[in-house]
């Protein structure tokens, strides 16, 4: 059975961002990524919007990881365990982080389902944030890596819409490039827009269905694991 957490109400903010309120989840951060580090943790935060492509992503990742690293997988999502389960058929331990009406995931959330597996028997865990191209950029989670998912279909302008998304992010990953001619969009177009707002961040072009571009994303979640084991 996949355990889920459930925000509960003192834990829904359904108020305007304060100060108070970053500041208290930066340090429950913190919090989580010293607890990563100390069980020598890696944890990457995929983030998108509805549709990118991120829960196909994340089980693209997991096909080519799990036989490598013990692989954790975390999602949140409103209600619903669709996404979880498609990661749970591959064998992979996952928690579901029911936000009910929130529209990202935070550190508290986190911090729970932490809690709710083994971390000795954990090298990597993959966070999958709400389908949203906002609110999660204000809420760091404590992970090592940032993994923002675009695709086509959002349109040719949702990087210039969405600056302080990219703008916190390791790496960008442009999905669903098979669709781009029929949606009228320039993929070049949008990788030139990501490195306008940070010149030095990788860029990925991908195609989960057909499997263009998947390995390098894994290659890039592989080396953000090895900075780690250096570090």
């Amino acid at each position: 059975m996949i355990p889920t957490i459930e925000a509960s109400p003192e834990e829904i903010y359904d108020i305007e961002l304060e100060k108070t309120l970053l500041q208290a989840n930066a340090k429950l951060a913190k919090e989580n990524r010293a607890q990563l580090d100390r069980h020598d943790i890696t944890a990457i935060d995929f983030m998108g919007a509805i549709g990118s492509g991120k829960t196909t992503l994340i089980g693209r990742m997991a096909a080519k990881l799990k036989d490598q690293f013990n692989l954790a997988m975390f999602n949140g999502d409103a209600t619903t365990v669709d996404d979880v389960n498609l990661i749970a058929k591959q064998g992979v331990p996952t928690v579901q982080l029911a936000t009910i009406n929130g529209c990202h995931l935070d550190a508290n959330l986190v911090g729970k389902a932490l809690r709710k597996i083994d971390l000795n028997k954990v090298d990597l865990i993959f966070i999958e944030n709400i389908g949203n191209l906002i609110c999660p950029a204000e809420f760091p989670l404590g992970s090592r890596a940032r993994v923002v998912v675009v695709s086509v279909t959002e349109g040719p302008y949702m990087v210039r819409k969405h600056p302080h998304m990219f703008l916190g992010a390791d790496i960008v990953v442009i999905n669903k490039i098979d669709l781009a001619e029929v949606m009228g969009v320039n993929v070049e177009d949008l990788a030139r827009d990501v490195h306008t707002l940070k010149p030095d961040i990788k860029v990925m072009l991908t195609s989960c269905k057909t499997g263009a571009g998947v390995d390098k994303v894994a290659a890039a979640l592989l080396a953000i694991k090895e900075s780690r084991a250096d570090a």
